[in-house]
């Protein structure tokens, strides 16, 4: 490998970084003094990863468990090193700066060394899940106007057309006919030397949304906006050089980048993969004891699959736990807090921006909240009425008069990218509010957020009370059309492995603990017991296709043999509930 220099960019990034972590449990103090890097050019790979490569060569940078528990480490200077070969290899491919890749990798340290190595040569990254469809990956291919794709060789015939128009590279000991293979850049020079300097507004990264409202939108981002914007997420992680972060998160989408890639390298500290193919509850309790996991993010999927196990089990419980992807409910905060003695930190971000919002390390956690925003970010609550800023509940927004680390555009989409960004503020389409402590509680999207007997319901706060009973795993509420309260809650349950009760009780407890923790214009009203939800590739649920759903199935008179009503569980009913 190259041992590069300290550049005045790299100390630039570790003055902001430094000042973040000088500051990790004063907010008021982090959020006054901080100020985003202004970078008229900046290469992540070459002025940062491999500057840090230099200073600690041997410092691990990658750690991987496979389902055997058998785990590999590779360090910073192997894979600088690596990520030279492969920066020769895809010039010697005929990659150009701002040619754009489809990235389908697993969580492999191939996909480190890929990442890296396009970050150095100035090709642009499409990190794409391994999940995706032949038609989606059609899609992206078309939208992100590829060049290039690499994937495992097994997943050759998702591809079908795309082979024909992009230059494929296979992962794996056969290689398809047409294909490149990747162990050829093991041949390529470990001495990359870029052709010139990265200029900051360069596209790096071009990321799909997961698409829970519409369909996927192409969010472009630079070699400033998340290579150096993920300051704030570090901050929220709490990360330090040296730590051991796990972060539970799947290639291919945004949250892998935050806390898998960026963030991490940002701290100087080690990304640990556990590579599995199912998710393991009981695994993931080994690994976080084996090799002591000093700070662990996870979605809330997550979380509620370890609070149904013993939790105690946990040894060497991390110094930071945080969730992310939509926001916890309480009663999981209070189980982890109990066993583990530390507290589950939320934060807000999207696939556009870096992390804006959290609970960061040392402040007080409201139940409930999300936080503050992060240092270098204005949030403003608007009434999505009238464009102003309000006091009462709003739109999160960011003043456009400060800089941030936002993605410039939506790509081959003006209209999109103008809709976001109006009267002075990036919209984020979700709705908080705020307390006289500047504490943001989130209440759901605008699209999601619906009026009962003229009241606004939040389905968020509904969905918090529901997953505190015991037989609940998931739960997703959604406006059913009424003809008298124009809509009513309804609630599609997913139930926990352990609920043993006949679903007819089930039902009736569920009905009472609602009543019993939620207002009476909140109560849900309806149940509809289900085996899964519709959810993106990413695992967010698409509560869009249930509204929709439910509309049509009320309109049409049907219904499922699943579904309970509140209104038949009172007295006199099927089987009363007790006041």
């Amino acid at each position: 490998m190259v041992h590069r220099p300290a550049t005045p960019a790299t100390e630039a990034v570790r003055h902001a970084r430094d000042f973040l972590i000088a500051h990790a449990t004063d907010l008021d103090a982090a959020r006054e003094g901080f100020r985003w890097p202004d970078l008229a050019q900046f290469n992540f790979a070459l002025e940062w990863f491999d500057v840090i490569a230099a200073e600690h060569p041997d410092r691990p940078a990658v750690m991987i468990a496979d389902e055997a528990g058998v785990t590999r480490s590779w360090s910073y200077g192997d894979l600088a090193q690596r990520s030279d070969q492969v920066a020769n290899w895809l010039t010697g491919l005929g990659m150009k700066r701002g040619d754009a890749m489809l990235v389908m990798l697993p969580n492999t340290i191939e996909l480190w060394e890929v990442m890296l190595g396009l970050l150095k040569v100035g090709g642009v990254a499409v990190p794409t899940s391994i999940l995706l469809s032949p038609g989606d990956l059609e899609f992206r291919a078309s939208t992100s106007h590829a060049r290039f794709a690499i994937a495992p060789s097994t997943y050759a015939r998702r591809f079908g057309t795309v082979g024909r128009t992009v230059t494929m590279i296979a992962l794996g000991a056969s290689t398809p006919d047409g294909w490149n293979n990747f162990d050829d850049s093991f041949t390529y020079s470990d001495q990359y030397e870029p052709e010139r300097p990265t200029d900051g507004d360069e596209t790096s990264l071009l990321y799909f949304t997961s698409g829970t409202t519409s369909h996927p939108k192409l969010v472009r981002h630079t070699h400033t906006t998340y290579p150096v914007g993920h300051l704030s997420t570090l901050y929220w992680l709490g990360l330090r050089p040296g730590d051991i972060h796990l972060n539970i998160s799947s290639p291919g989408w945004a949250k892998h980048a935050w806390s898998s890639f960026f963030a991490p390298f940002l701290a100087e500290a080690t990304v640990f993969i556990m590579g599995y193919d199912r998710f393991d509850a009981a695994s993931l309790i080994e690994t976080l004891n084996r090799h002591h996991v000093t700070t662990f993010c996870a979605p809330p999927t997550v979380w509620r699959m370890l609070v149904q196990t013993d939790l105690t089990a946990v040894t060497h419980p991390p110094r930071e736990v945080l969730g992310a992807g939509e926001a916890l409910n309480p009663e999981i905060i209070a189980q982890v807090r109990r066993a583990w003695g530390v507290t589950i930190r939320d934060g807000f971000g999207q696939t556009e921006m870096t992390c804006a919002v959290g609970n960061t390390p040392g402040q007080p956690v409201k139940a409930g909240s999300m936080g503050r925003p992060m240092p270098g970010y204005t949030v403003v609550l608007v009434d999505p009425a009238t464009g102003t800023p309000t006091t009462g509940e709003g739109e999160i927004c960011l003043d456009l008069t400060a800089a941030y680390p936002l993605s410039p555009e939506y790509v081959d989409d003006p209209a999109m990218t103008s809709a976001s960004r109006h009267d002075g503020y990036y919209h984020t389409g979700d709705l908080a509010t705020c307390d006289e402590e500047g504490y943001l509680t989130y209440v759901g999207r605008t699209d999601d957020v619906f009026k009962a007997s003229g009241y606004k319901i939040s389905p968020f706060e509904l969905e918090s009370i529901l997953l505190e009973h015991p037989d609940v795993t998931e739960v997703a509420v959604v406006a059913s059309p009424d003809p008298v309260r124009a809509a009513v809650p309804k609630a599609f349950v997913r139930l926990s492995d352990q609920a043993s009760a006949p679903v007819l009780d089930v039902a009736r407890g569920i009905f009472e603990h609602a009543r019993h923790r939620l207002s009476g214009h909140e109560v849900v009203r309806i149940v509809e017991f289900v085996t899964e939800l519709p959810k993106t590739i990413s695992g967010k649920i698409r509560r869009a296709e249930l509204r929709q759903q439910e509309a049509l199935r009320v309109e049409r008179d049907e219904h499922s043999d699943m579904e309970y009503r509140e209104k038949d569980f009172r007295a006199g009913g099927i089987y009363a509930i007790h006041p």
